[in-house]
């Protein structure tokens, strides 16, 4: 393309109402994220009903920021993209309403972007040189998954969570042992002051499955550890509970990842989500990946949890393919990673 795309992307698939803007899928001009984690930590997680509200509260805020942060106006947008699934519907819908809206009374393009496909898509703005083809670990709160990134907006998917995500299972340990919401970054730090080889929980495995993952029968070990202690009334030291646990999960994700890779015959690898930015998972899979000679990469920490930017990224993506959404794009909330 001769001339630069801009395009305005939206975000609100959970409990983050974002807005950025995005030059030629890899240069951010603005990234504005209003976050809703002290209005859920009450109830010790995202409200669905309560995060819709927020959304629509914020909304106008964060795209007016966004445009005057990038200094451009809408006229100069090129397109509108916005996450349309997967996620909370309610809080999707507040988002896929006023990108229809703005990209409809602008007279611009309209593009429907994979939540998921976002989150890989962050490496892209992170590492400028990442092109495809190469192996992802994706890992949030909801998603667990291995994949090959064959090309822009194309996925081979090798293995995915049978239970819990991780980001799941660091939320429910986190609450377990009274750290709280949000758990992955209480966990990650509380780890650091713990012995992860303290307790050696299990490494869930699935048979005839070598790509996929099982987190729930770690959550039970952890239980089980934190009740017999307590009815033997044993002390528990929650940094090296929590080091162990988590020492546990990044073991599974780093192992299954690198194997891939080198099964494969991929050079690359990356990380995407918001367990992306766990200090231990990052250092782990980059020792794993040095040792073998393959390239790690993984995306700022502002870049791994929720945010406009990396929706902006991959919306560049489906602009080129001439993926143009109409206007009857909805929120689909249990999209499934690959789908249109």
């Amino acid at each position: 393309m001769n001339e630069d795309v801009l395009i305005l992307a939206i975000e609100s698939s959970c409990d983050e109402t974002a807005a950025a803007v995005v030059k030629n899928g890899r240069t951010v001009l603005s990234n504005v994220i209003s976050s809703q984690i002290s209005t859920h930590t009450i109830y010790g997680g995202v409200v669905p009903e309560i995060a819709s509200r927020e959304h629509i509260k914020a909304i106008n805020y964060v795209i007016r920021r966004a445009l005057a942060e990038a200094g451009v106006g809408l006229p100069e947008i090129t397109a509108v993209g916005v996450t349309y699934g997967p996620g909370l519907v309610g809080a999707l819908l507040v988002g896929v309403a006023e990108a229809k809206a703005l990209a409809y009374a602008a007279k611009k393009p309209l593009i429907g972007v994979h939540h998921i496909e976002g989150h890989v898509s962050a490496n892209f703005i992170e590492h400028p040189d990442l092109e495809p083809p190469f192996v992802c670990l994706i890992v949030s709160g909801g998603h667990t998954h291995l994949v090959i990134v064959k090309d822009y907006g194309k996925f081979k998917i090798l293995g995915r969570t049978r239970d819990d995500a991780a980001g799941e299972a660091f939320d429910k340990v986190a609450r377990a042992v009274g750290l709280g919401y949000p758990g992955g970054p209480k966990v990650d730090r509380t780890a650091r002051e713990g012995n992860p080889h303290a307790i050696e929980f299990p490494r869930g495995k699935v048979d005839g499955s070598p790509y996929d993952f099982s987190f729930s029968g770690l959550k039970s070990a952890v239980l089980n550890h934190i009740n017999h202690a307590k009815m033997t009334g044993e002390e528990i030291h929650v940094p090296d509970l929590v080091a162990s646990f988590q020492n546990s999960v990044v073991d599974s994700l780093v192992s299954r990842t690198v194997t891939a890779a080198k099964e494969y015959g991929y050079g690359q690898v990356a990380i995407a989500g918001g367990v992306a930015s766990n200090t231990a998972l990052r250092a782990a899979m980059e020792q794993a990946c040095g040792k073998v000679g393959i390239r790690c990469c993984y995306p700022s920490p502002v870049l791994c949890t929720d945010n406009a930017a990396m929706i902006g990224a991959a919306a560049y993506y489906e602009y080129c393919n001439g993926n143009i959404a109409g206007w009857d794009l909805n929120a689909v909330p249990n999209l499934k990673l690959g789908e249109r």
